[in-house]
């Protein structure tokens, strides 16, 4: 007899528009990056390229692995899919530079005739500046983060298919926003100094630790759907919950610290070639002035 795990999985089905959508995307990515490689352009090394491809696999991972036929049952899996959304996938992403290659794998009719006149169009680069700033970005992200925790929300999310598509596509659009400004990939530039990103970092993690701590700590079930969905594993409603809440807070901490502290040794690097650039720079102006 079939268990309920198996039962579960017998009615899941990959979603076959999105399995797509990332295979073409990966492609045309691998396609514009042999492209810069064939002509000595070795501005993206393998393993930025090998981030890249691991991103899409995680956001498959989420959406279109057996993973989702337990989201609406476990409130740790839908968990999993909004971290894997919102904070591992889309920094993976943008650490590969998708822009230059994805731009040299399209074809060229394409991108001269159609996109190249869309990005250069004067609308759409106000619009691109204005989602680049760190303020809009950590607004954004905060804004899905605690609005589609709201249990009405939640809820809604879960019983409307189109509903949870929309939710998933706002993690994710807002995971690419909020990291944009941490990775800054080309073609973007630092507005402000990098070191003020250690504290946008830092204060990104304050609704995640409310939200995370009132998950794990909360006395009852915030999301009552969950209370009548079946279950698979011996876990309560309530045990889930905190379980839940344990993976964000630990989840979104660690990812935090890793890109503060990969942050803080190129803020140093970058300080100590500056000074010995001084001190070369010094003792040449020496060296010249002894000679005269």
């Amino acid at each position: 007899m079939p268990t309920p795990i198996q039962n579960a999985l017998e009615n899941w089905s990959s979603p076959v528009p999105l399995a797509l959508a990332l295979i073409l995307t990966a492609i045309v990515y691998m396609r514009g990056w042999l492209y810069l490689r064939s002509r000595s352009v070795n501005i993206i090394p393998a393993w930025r390229a090998g981030t890249f491809f691991g991103g899409l696999f995680l956001i498959w991972i989420a959406l279109g692995s057996p993973l989702a036929a337990f989201d609406e049952e476990l409130l740790t899996v839908h968990m999993v899919q909004h971290l894997l959304l919102m904070t591992i996938g889309p920094p993976l992403i943008l650490v590969g530079a998708p822009v230059m290659p994805i731009l040299h794998g399209l074809p060229q009719q394409f991108v001269q005739s159609i996109l190249s006149p869309l990005l250069r169009w004067a609308p759409m680069q106000l619009i691109g500046r204005v989602l680049s700033q760190p303020v809009v970005c950590w607004l954004a992200a905060a804004a899905v983060l605690v609005g589609w925790h709201i249990p009405a929300a939640f809820t809604l999310g879960l019983q409307s298919e189109a509903w949870h598509v929309a939710e998933h596509a706002c993690f994710l659009a807002s995971g690419f926003l909020f990291w944009w400004p941490v990775v800054q990939p080309w073609p973007s530039l630092a507005a402000r100094p990098r070191w003020s990103i250690l504290l946008y970092l830092f204060l990104a993690t304050l609704p995640c630790d409310i939200l995370s701590g009132f998950l794990a700590f909360c006395d009852r079930v915030v999301y009552p759907i969950y209370l009548y969905a079946p279950r698979h594993v011996n876990l309560t409603a309530l045990e889930d919950q905190e379980c839940a809440g344990a993976l964000m807070w630990t989840c979104v901490t660690i990812a935090y610290l890793i890109a503060a502290a990969i942050l803080t040794t190129q803020l140093l690097a970058t300080r100590s070639s500056h000074r010995d650039d001084l001190a070369q720079s010094d003792s040449s102006a020496a060296g010249a002035s002894f000679l005269r």
